[in-house]
């Protein structure tokens, strides 16, 4: 059998870094390098229905149930992409053995350095093994860590027939940090009763509620003249996007809000006196809330538009997904299950909401109930991530409980 260690160090050496705004899924043609590997390992560890959408590049697998008891099919859920933050390509993981609390030197050259001070929960891992970068990329635990640990539960229990459980089907993602995870996720050829995402972050996360979550792209149409004869002329476009911007509630931005706050982010922006364009995500737990975060977007619109002219700023607002906790309630025996099964490894729950959102997020309304679970990472999209080998290790652990929990029924 191979370790998860082994198969995690493997699946980083991946270059599966996704990019936002194309058209093609998934976005980059790289992320088929690891599809075509997963497939290849599902089938030599004896995997069934082994298959990998040769369009879209969506793995799926089965392991077969070892029992003929009508027992309901469970799934796990991971993607494969890392995010566009930062770059994914020749990650350079360092492990750190018996980690004693002080700093971690990630690249002396650049003065790159990992520390408590800043990320304290560093200091729950004392004497435990940390897996990070070197500074010059993102490790890509978000979520390769997933991959592994859904990898290392499939070939437990395929090398283990004597151990009686049902139907387990395997379902890994492209796109997933760009939205479009399960844009073409087969919910029909999955087969699946229930499901997991395994895409969440330190151990005991458990997750079944999500922001409902929409994009804002902001054009602006400018006026340019010679800045010499530009008085009563000139419409500078990224002026007029910044005037935009402040308009925007201040205190609803993603440093000023924590757990059920939702917020504007202005991600990114570009352009010149002519045109201007800039790239929000809007973010809201509560459903009227989200609503009205929309509404005040386009009222911010329509005020620009009423002092410079009708069509000088464009406002759309794209939906993105939805907050699950709907479809998951009536469905909460995946969370208590998940819950006693982390008791019983002396885990425990921390069930709290994402700031964010999950493939499992939209597979819940089209029908796949789909909570996600811990992976053991920390710090993602970026050069401080990391992920500690025991917790994944005990992820992994989870994932098992969980398949013998729905074979008991």
């Amino acid at each position: 059998m191979t370790d998860l260690l082994t198969r995690f160090l493997k699946y980083v050496s991946f270059d599966t870094q996704s990019a936002e705004e194309q058209e093609a899924l998934p976005s980059t043609a790289k992320q088929f390098e690891l599809a075509k590997y997963l497939k290849e390992e599902l089938i030599n560890i004896g995997a069934t229905e082994v298959t990998m959408d040769a369009e879209h590049a969506y793995v799926y697998a089965t392991i077969p149930a070892t029992t003929d008891t009508d027992l309901p099919v469970l799934g796990f859920i991971s993607h494969m992409d890392t995010s566009p933050a930062m770059s994914g390509k020749d990650v350079k993981p360092q492990l750190v053995k018996d980690y004693d609390g002080s700093d971690i030197t990630l690249n002396k050259d650049l003065g790159i350095v990992l520390s408590p001070a800043d990320y304290p929960e560093m200091l729950k891992l004392k004497g435990k093994t940390i897996i990070c970068t070197d500074g010059t990329t993102l490790l890509g635990a978000d979520d390769k860590a997933g991959v592994a640990e859904i990898m290392t539960m499939a070939e437990y229990f395929l090398t283990h027939p004597e151990v009686k459980h049902g139907k387990i089907r395997i379902g890994f993602t492209p796109d997933e940090e760009v939205g479009r995870g399960v844009d073409f996720f087969d919910v029909d050829l999955f087969g699946a009763d229930y499901a997991y995402t395994v895409d969440g972050g330190a151990l005991g996360e458990l997750e079944y509620e999500n922001f409902n979550a929409a994009g804002g792209k902001v054009k602006v149409k400018g006026v340019s003249i010679h800045p010499g004869s530009a008085k009563g002329k000139m419409i500078n476009a990224c002026t007029v996007g910044m005037e935009f911007f402040e308009l925007l509630p201040k205190f609803m931005n993603p440093a000023c809000t924590e757990g059920y706050e939702g917020f504007f982010h202005l991600d990114s922006m570009q352009g010149s006196v002519e045109y201007a364009e800039f790239n929000y995500i809007i973010r809201d737990h509560d459903m009227k809330l989200f609503e009205e975060k929309k509404e005040l977007f386009k009222k911010a619109a329509d005020f620009i538009n009423a002092k410079y002219g009708e069509g000088t700023l464009e406002a759309i607002v794209t939906d993105s997904y939805y907050n699950m906790k709907e479809m998951i309630e009536p469905n909460m025996h995946l969370i208590e299950s998940a819950k006693e099964v982390m008791k019983d490894l002396g885990v425990t729950p921390i069930v709290s909401p994402i700031r964010g959102g999950t493939d499992g997020a939209r597979l819940s309304f089209m029908g796949l109930p789909c909570p996600n679970l811990c992976t053991g990472g920390a710090n993602y999209h970026g050069k401080f991530e990391y992920a500690c080998l025991e917790d994944m290790n005990t992820c992994a652990e989870i994932l098992k409980k969980l398949v013998l929990k729905y074979s008991e029924s």
